[in-house]
């Protein structure tokens, strides 16, 4: 099974997901836990530029380094990992694409992006998908909040209110279209909430008390 979380910078799906790790980790199953950008050594590499501060990245090419280091994490990590059997809990996948690079930056259309991202995948889709949920105001203060004085948002957290307007209302767009793969949690609940709705959820799906 691949259970993945997406939501905006901010929303807590990082969290949420090391929380389910945990839960989990009480049965006896084979557990997988990436994020992404990220999980191999050539995915970190793309990682450290993509949230450069520093670095300018035209949109299409963003999209492009998102979608190659997800396609070494696929080969390398998700898909043996998955064909023999183990959960895999993906903090962030290709949605996060279609809402970011889609939505946010406009690259292409919805439909496009997400055939294209069957190709990168090789069509190892999630069997679901929490979206993670909190208005663009309340992301932005938990990410101020979490910032030192001398800390500097990374290229992604700095890309403005409207971009992540743009992002939040793509992703609920993805929600409307795939509503047996994909299941939006408010965010807003205290952490213990969150984690309790995703788990009520989830316990379905494995048929686990």
């Amino acid at each position: 099974m691949i259970i993945s979380f997406e939501g905006i910078d901010g929303s807590g799906k990082s969290t949420q997901a090391r929380r389910l790790m945990g839960r989990l980790s009480q049965f006896k199953t084979e557990l997988l836990y990436v994020r992404e950008p990220g999980g191999t050594d050539v995915s970190e590499k793309i990682r450290s530029l993509l949230l450069d501060p520093e670095i300018s990245i035209v949109p299409f090419a963003e999209m492009l380094l998102f979608s190659a280091a997800r396609s070494q994490l696929v080969e390398e990590k998700i898909k043996p990992f998955h064909e023999k059997g183990g959960i895999v809990i993906c903090d962030r996948y290709f949605d996060s694409t279609v809402a970011y690079q889609g939505g946010g930056r406009g690259v292409a259309e919805t439909d496009w992006l997400e055939s294209f991202q069957r190709k990168v995948t090789q069509g190892v889709w999630p069997n679901r998908t929490y979206l993670v949920d909190v208005t663009v105001e309340e992301a932005q203060r938990r990410l101020a909040s979490r910032l030192t004085g001398q800390e500097t948002p990374d290229r992604m957290e700095q890309a403005g209110f409207a971009f992540f307007e743009r992002v939040r209302e793509t992703y609920h767009q993805l929600a409307q279209q795939d509503p047996d793969r994909f299941l939006v949690i408010d965010g807003h609940q205290s952490e213990e909430q969150v984690e309790l709705a995703i788990w009520e959820d989830l316990k379905q799906w494995l048929k686990v008390d």
